[in-house]
């Protein structure tokens, strides 16, 4: 890349932005992206369903999402939002690159997490395609990835379970990284106390059906924002877009003599 002033820009300037959502089974993570503006699916799993979307079919290698991402920075179209559905359909995909690549069997052969780490190498040769797309291209970027519970160790308090993204600890750091926003679909829920006799209650969780698109981390799950988002949403697309400077083209350096 050559530098020089004629390629200044400020860096406030908006760029398509590139998002995480992940949820719980079933929630509408799938709905909300294809109701983006002018989506491409890269599917490595069937979560369309019957919705109507535009899609390369099942993508059921690391080699056929890279493919797919080349045609999308070469070729000519009007596709304004890239998704990838699902992070953690992905994964296994780029462990058998990463054992290819170093002639292991299985991506634990190394050991102590060596595995884990080189494949990280491979996700950011996917990541920085998309952040191509994103700067070269003007496409918004959303990736897909389900919902898994896990401990969390915090160095203040004890530990506690919470939501998190279904991806192996490395990998999961490193997407967030390269992330505008880290989104966490899920149902309301409301707790209802009952007497079960001898004066004992117990609680339980009641979902009322709204859904919820949470921005801001919290004990119970891993979120963020650089979009000074409400901490909780309604999961719709317009609400979501209404927050955040999407497809805005960055301002033009002026010309210099």
């Amino acid at each position: 890349m050559a530098i020089s002033l004629a390629s200044l820009r400020r860096s406030g300037d908006a760029f398509p932005p590139r998002l995480l959502v992940y949820g719980v089974a079933g929630v509408g993570k799938t709905k909300l992206a294809a109701d983006a503006p002018g989506p491409i699916f890269l599917q490595t799993e069937d979560g369309l369903g019957k919705l109507s979307a535009d899609t390369f079919g099942m993508l059921r290698s690391y080699e056929d999402v890279q493919d797919a991402l080349d045609v999308l920075y070469r070729e000519d179209h009007g596709f304004q939002t890239v998704v990838l559905d699902s992070l953690d359909w992905l994964e296994p995909m780029i462990w058998k690159r990463t054992c290819r690549d170093n002639n292991w069997p299985d991506i634990e052969k190394p050991g102590f997490g060596k595995g884990y780490i080189a494949a990280l190498d491979v996700w950011r040769d996917i990541l920085d395609g998309m952040t191509l797309l994103r700067d070269e291209r003007g496409m918004g970027v959303i990736l897909i990835a389900h919902a898994d519970i896990k401990r969390f160790d915090s160095p203040e308090t004890e530990p506690y379970d919470r939501y998190q993204p279904k991806l192996q600890s490395r990998a999961a750091a490193l997407v967030q990284e390269h992330v505008d926003a880290v989104l966490f679909a899920n149902y309301r829920i409301s707790t209802l106390k009952s007497d079960v006799g001898f004066k004992k209650q117990v609680t339980r969780g009641v979902s009322g059906g709204d859904r919820l698109l949470h921005t801001v981390e919290r004990p119970a799950f891993l979120a963020k924002n650089r979009f000074g988002l409400a901490e909780s949403l309604t999961l719709d697309w317009p609400t979501l877009a209404a927050g955040i400077p999407f497809y805005t083209p960055a301002t033009p350096a002026p010309e210099r003599n």
